[in-house]
């Protein structure tokens, strides 16, 4: 055990027991992030007409309802159309502004980035408020492509955070080489840049999906109608009514948000190279 406390933790020689207040640190916030789960789970499987932890009957009541339930289907099918919708267009425009960021040299290149990342700065509401008055005048309120674009405003600076972030740890040289070799500036990003940071690409685009599957504000004022977003009838029901469907709702939307930031790991891991041997 001692050992492990002088034993070094990074390269820079910090040893464990230097860093356990770090550790504690972690470990608190984890657990404060962990305890609402662990509560939710269990209460979404109880027989109750209340919202009851721990259960006293447990039942998969509220599952059979939610799924049975033509009004939480159509909401489910919105959020996943809109989520998956909102990943397609936020992610190529998000890529494509960061590498223009990353290889830009105009002088106020710092000032494009901060309007990029605007979104992510000002209070949600805002956005919601300014979307609704813009989309009365567009004749777009309620409407899928209203969702969508409110939505990709959301999504695009943690797109371009993310792929800028990659791309300054990315050797540019690779890319100057194709192109050195006749290929097109699009070929040689597509064919050489874009594999080399496929990673953060497929991080950005699940960002971008779990972004519009959980956003709930700006929801409330662009969606509904026809198009109303799971989250916005979360919202509903919980302010008129006690519901328990909502706590197995949220077992089954943290269940998507794990399953996906999983498939993050799995498939756009990128393989580091394997050091050689002395």
């Amino acid at each position: 055990m001692f050992r492990w406390f002088n034993a070094p933790a990074t390269e820079t020689q910090v040893t464990h027991g230097q860093r356990l207040w770090l550790y504690v640190f972690a470990v608190i916030t984890m657990v404060l992030l962990v305890t609402p789960t662990l509560i939710v789970v269990p209460m979404s499987f109880s027989d109750s007409q209340y919202l009851e932890f721990p259960p006293e009957t447990w039942s998969t009541r509220w599952y059979d309802h939610y799924f049975g339930s033509p009004e939480w289907m159509q909401a489910t099918r919105t959020s996943f159309k809109a989520a998956f919708l909102t990943m397609l267009v936020a992610t190529p425009i998000g890529v494509l502004a960061a590498y223009g960021l990353h290889c830009s040299k105009v002088r106020f290149i710092r000032a494009a980035f901060v309007l990029m990342i605007t979104p992510m700065m000002v209070p949600v509401v805002l956005v919601a408020i300014g979307a609704f008055y813009a989309y009365v005048q567009l004749k777009i309120l309620y409407t899928m492509t209203g969702l969508v674009l409110a939505h990709t405003v959301l999504a695009l600076p943690l797109v371009v955070i993310v792929t800028g972030s990659a791309l300054k740890s990315y050797d540019m040289s690779q890319e100057e080489a194709a192109r050195s070799l006749g290929a097109p500036r699009w070929k040689a990003f597509l064919t050489v840049t874009l594999p080399q940071i496929r990673f953060a690409v497929v991080t950005s685009a699940l960002l971008a999906f779990l972004t519009s599957f959980d956003e709930v504000v700006v929801a409330m004022f662009v969606s509904g109608g026809d198009n109303p977003t799971l989250t916005r009838n979360m919202f509903n029901a919980l302010r008129d009514q006690i519901d328990p469907t909502i706590a197995s709702i949220s077992t089954i939307m943290i269940l998507v948000t794990t399953g996906m930031m999983v498939l993050a790991q799995l498939f756009g891991q990128q393989k580091e190279p394997s050091k050689p041997k002395d």
